[in-house]
């Protein structure tokens, strides 16, 4: 039965005009009635489970409207951050929902179905190949996570990549029945240089997802856009860079990371696996130091 119901669920989303409910859910999370954003906060908190007792502010009144506290910030000391240089760190609160080699530039989605390096960056070869026999993660986040994402690693901004695509959701039971889905959503790829070499992280839109943004930049997604649009950014006295652990962005609204990695000496903890729950700053890998 339940299979029978995911399946009438993901038919229906074929159905809906994404972008068009996205746009409507952007507006009413930045509604700032009181009575409306309050509501929101409590009926939301009630449902999700919230653990006020992380976050920064811990009361409905303290945010203007529904989006800033779904995109609060935590208390200072609420994600410990691991500082050993030979670990590399997750870049979110989430689940993970697969892990491991990308064979021959494929990347495993869930068991039947595969999706490539190529349609997941729009890309060329200057943005797959270092990737294409490399490692990658994905992290679904849940309503309930912490929604700002954080270096996994100390790295220099050298491309960002925004991808116009459909906003299916992101739940697991629609991961297990659409094809190619993060390679088919609206994305934003950021990529950096770090001393692993060149790391990816990917962020996929999703419905009801109303925008993603970034620290350099604030929100990506371009209205209306059907055209992948590219950013280069210089590396020299001009150099985005960010530290281990540093907030990298968020989603305004839920969705999935995707962390692409070289083939370049890591190996993934022995006790992750899928379904597995993450929390930001936690180890997912050791890796091999430049002096190594």
């Amino acid at each position: 039965m339940r299979t029978i119901a995911d399946r009438f669920l993901v038919g229906l989303q074929y159905l809906l005009p994404h972008h068009a409910l996205t746009a409507m859910i952007n507006r009413i999370a930045r509604c700032r009635w009181r009575w409306v954003k309050n509501a929101l906060i409590g009926g939301f908190s009630r449902l999700y489970r919230i653990d006020w007792s992380e976050a920064e502010h811990d009361s409905a009144a303290a945010y203007s409207d529904f989006n800033s506290f779904f995109t609060r910030a935590l208390k200072a000391g609420a994600r410990p951050i691991d500082r050993d240089p030979g670990l590399l760190l997750s870049p979110c609160d989430g689940t993970i929902s697969a892990l491991g080699r990308i064979s021959n530039g494929q990347l495993f989605q869930v068991k039947g179905r595969h999706y490539s390096l190529e349609q997941l960056t729009a890309g060329t070869a200057k943005e797959t190949d270092a990737f294409r026999d490399g490692w990658f993660i994905t992290i679904y986040l849940s309503p309930r996570n912490y929604h700002r994402i954080h270096m996994p690693l100390a790295g220099r901004l050298t491309q960002m990549t925004h991808v116009p695509g459909r906003l299916f959701s992101v739940a697991p039971y629609t991961v297990r029945h659409v094809d190619r889905l993060f390679a088919r959503n609206e994305r934003s790829l950021h990529y950096f240089d770090t001393d692993l070499g060149p790391v990816c992280i990917a962020l996929i839109g999703a419905m009801m997802v109303a925008s993603m943004q970034t620290v350099w930049h604030g929100v990506i997604n371009p209205p209306r856009a059907t055209a992948v649009k590219r950013w280069d950014y210089p590396l020299g006295d001009q150099a985005i860079e960010l530290n281990t652990g540093q907030e990298m962005g968020r989603f305004n609204m839920g969705s999935t990371v995707i962390l692409l990695l070289p083939d370049n000496g890591i190996r993934w903890l022995d006790e992750l696996q899928a379904d597995q729950t993450l929390t930001m700053g936690q180890p997912i890998a050791k890796r091999r130091l430049p002096q190594d």
